[in-house]
Formats: structure tokens, sequence, C-alpha cells
């Protein structure tokens, strides 16, 4: 074990969301008329980088729901996001380890969707055994369920990894030729720029063979842990077609970080079986890139700790490829 090293954010303290009574009046009511009660508390999400009001409603029976709520004219990409993540949930298989939807509404000019409320603590940091011990048995289910999609969620017609990556993913080629800034980089990858390119390139065709989906955005903030020690994944929007071995590796990014051996972790686990030898390198490469060049583009829609996340992540990435590498 190495020495761990903490993200510059607190992950469950990391979003700027609006609260219960900033939202239109008509809007509260409409969610209140909904849930069947009115609203008596409001437990407003402290993790994420958007800034849709998200929180867990209290309502005077005694009811509790999970509230998303975007405004269509102000955000209306977190409104597409939202009615995407409705579909995907809708069509989940009912026994994995994801929020159940309840309903979805448009109201005041803004996109709600509601879903059951998980009782749930974002995982800390460093890993606690137990909650990374849980969190990977609760993926290794998750990636059995989706290696054969149901049809009804295939049928949403949801992008395929090797698109999103030669579209939004891979920037250490841009970067080469001159399209993007060349980031900050650690000691230990400056210089290895054509090592990057050729690295990330390879991301493309390894997903390309992959039928089953995954969830695109596993993230030690899209993970809660309920009473009981068990993990149970949110935000559902990014689902695509791809390995799952990408998942788990964006998820070990904070085990690497925590001082863990995410090497073992990542070989060891289900989702990797007949992954090729050098899938987590090209997925290091990728994701760095992804990670290091968003940094310096965040846009204001966005949580102002969004470019410290990233940044950080990309540089725990970089060194987890590098220590990979022998670049040190």
């Amino acid at each position: 074990m190495s020495r761990p090293t903490l993200p510059p954010v607190p992950y469950h303290a990391s979003a700027l969301r609006p609260s219960w009574p900033a939202l239109p009046a008509a809007l509260r009511a409409a969610v209140a008329e909904r849930l069947g009660a009115p609203v008596v508390s409001a437990r407003v999400a402290g993790a994420g980088f958007t800034r849709g009001f998200a929180a867990v409603l209290q309502t005077a029976d005694g009811g509790r729901a999970f509230i998303k709520a975007a405004p269509a004219t102000e955000q209306p990409h977190l409104v597409d996001w939202y009615a995407r993540e409705a579909a995907i949930l809708d069509r989940l298989p009912a026994a994995l380890p994801a929020p159940r939807p309840r309903w979805t509404l448009y109201e005041a000019g803004w996109f709600v969707l509601c879903t059951d409320a998980v009782d749930g603590h974002t995982p800390r940091l460093p890993w606690v055994r137990g909650e990374l011990d849980a969190t990977l048995a609760g993926y290794a289910e998750v990636a059995a369920a989706l290696a054969d999609p149901p049809a009804e969620l295939t049928a949403l017609g949801l992008p395929h990894l090797a698109n999103l990556a030669r579209s939004d993913i891979l920037w250490w080629e841009e970067v080469a030729a001159g399209r993007e800034p060349t980031p900050p980089l650690p000691p230990p990858a400056r210089g290895r720029l054509p090592e990057l390119v050729a690295l990330e390139s390879r991301l493309p065709q390894y997903a390309a063979g992959s039928t089953g989906l995954i969830h695109g955005d596993l993230r030690v903030d899209n993970v809660l842990i309920d009473a009981d020690g068990r993990a149970w994944f949110c935000d559902w929007t990014w689902v695509c077609s791809g390995p799952a071995w990408f998942d788990l590796a964006g998820l070990l990014l904070t085990a690497y970080a925590s001082g863990l051996d995410a090497d073992r972790l990542f070989a060891a686990h289900p989702a990797t079986v007949g992954a090729p030898p050098d899938a987590l390198d090209a997925t290091l490469a990728a994701l760095a890139g992804y990670y290091l060049t968003g940094a310096a583009a965040a846009p204001p829609t966005t949580s102002p700790h969004l470019p410290a996340h990233q940044r950080w992540s990309g540089e725990q990435t970089l060194d987890w490829l590098a220590r990979r590498q022998g670049w040190r």
C-alpha cells in the first residue's frame, strides 16, 4: 500500500444546488400533489457536479422520495439528461441495486424525475475496505445482469462506447495535433505524449466488440452505501454499450488514490474476464486526457468544484498509468 492521496473536495459535498423553497411555488405544489402529501423537509444531495435540484423529500404522511429537477429554459441539457435517465431506470432489470423510478412531471417550466429514496452515504475516502468490497460485489452483479441486457433497454438506441471514445473521450491526439492546448502534466508523464496517444487509440477497438451495457459514469460519488452495507448505483444517464472493465477502471481510480492495490483489484474482478492485457492502460490513458483537458474547459453551469475534481482525477490516473508503464 502507498500513502493515500485525497481529492481536493469531499465528494459528499461537491454540488451547488438550489434549495426546496427556491423552486417555483407551482412546481412545489405539483410535486407534493404527486407525492400525495405536503412536503415537510428536503435534504439536498451534496454529491454531484451539476446545479440541478436534487433532494430526498419527506412528506407529512411519512413518505420519502428522491427528486431531481431542472428548468427547461436555463438548463435544457439537464432536462435531457434526466429524461434519458428516467427512460433507462424504467427499463433496468428490477433486481439491480439502482433507484426505482416512480414518475416524471413537467410543471412551471421544470422537468422532474422522482425515484425511490436510497438511505445511504457516499463511500468514505480513503476507501474503507468493507465499503469497497460491497461496491465491487455490487458492480459484479450489475455487470452480469447487463452483459445480456433486456431488449426494452437496448431498444432505446443507447450509444456505443467505441463511438463515444472517438467523439468525446480521446483527447491526447487532439493535443498532439495542436488542436487542443497541452494540459499541465506531472513529471512522470512529461514527454510521453506519443505513448499516451498510442495507448488511448486502442480503446475504441477494444470496446467495439462488446454487446453488453455499462453504467458509463461509474465513480465513487455515484455510489451509495446503505445501512446494511449494500452498495447502490446512481446517476444512470450515460448507459452505453461497452465492456464492463471500462466502468471498473473509472471506479478503481479512487482505490488507487487510497493507496490500495488497484491493479490486483482490477485483475481479480469478474468484469475483466476476457479483457485485452492492456485494456486498463488504454482506459487510464483515455481517462487521463479526458479529465485533464476537461479541467480547463468546465462550463459555468456546473459546480465550481468540477475543475478541481477533473484535475485531481487526471493526475491520479496518469500517476497510476505511469507506475504501470514504468515511467517513474
